[in-house]
């Protein structure tokens, strides 16, 4: 009898110390979503005139596994128009995510709105505004600089608009975004 109690208890400290063991990392183990919130400057290719429209956009990503999480952002390309042709976009979607150290390279596919806005209709008289769909394929390069800062190097967007002849603009982001952890 005293034998089975030894044997139980012995069992029941070593499972009291299985608890306290690092065989695998905590955020790996919880695999716990990771937030992160930023803004940046872009530059963009418009399909109307020659020069490159500018402005700033906004971007929040959601990983919610170790290599997929969801992203959204918003360009408004209306600080600097040359030609009086801005556009703004508002897109949404699925982020696959590649982590290297402190590098992470993403890619995505982001579905929503897209907007033609023409400044100054006396120079553009023929020229229609408005609000279609719109999609975007893109991928980028965030650098994680601390564990709440991380810079993005680099953010490209081949974008559709679904506009009469059918709008492809180009944007580059570069920014910073703070990390929730």
């Amino acid at each position: 009898m005293l034998r089975s109690w030894m044997i139980v208890g012995s069992l029941a400290s070593l499972l009291s110390l299985a608890s306290t063991g690092n065989a695998q990392a905590l955020p790996t183990a919880l695999a716990k979503g990771e937030l992160q919130v930023g803004g940046g400057y872009s530059i963009g290719s418009s399909d109307y005139g020659q020069a490159k429209i500018q402005g700033f956009s906004g971007f929040a990503d959601y990983d919610i596994l170790v290599h997929w999480g969801v992203e959204g952002d918003i360009h408004s390309l209306t600080f600097w128009t040359p030609d009086d042709i801005a556009e703004n976009s508002y897109l949404a979607g699925p982020r696959f995510v590649y982590r290297k150290r402190n590098l992470k390279l993403y890619a995505k596919a982001l579905v929503g709105a897209g907007s033609l806005i023409i400044q100054n209709p006396q120079r553009h008289p023929y020229e229609v505004g408005g609000t279609n769909f719109a999609y975007a394929l893109g991928a980028g390069v965030d650098v994680v600089v601390k564990p709440y800062l991380v810079v993005r190097a680099v953010d490209f967007e081949y974008q559709r608009f679904n506009y009469q002849t059918g709008l492809t603009p180009i944007v580059f982001t570069f920014g910073a975004a703070y990390r929730f952890h």
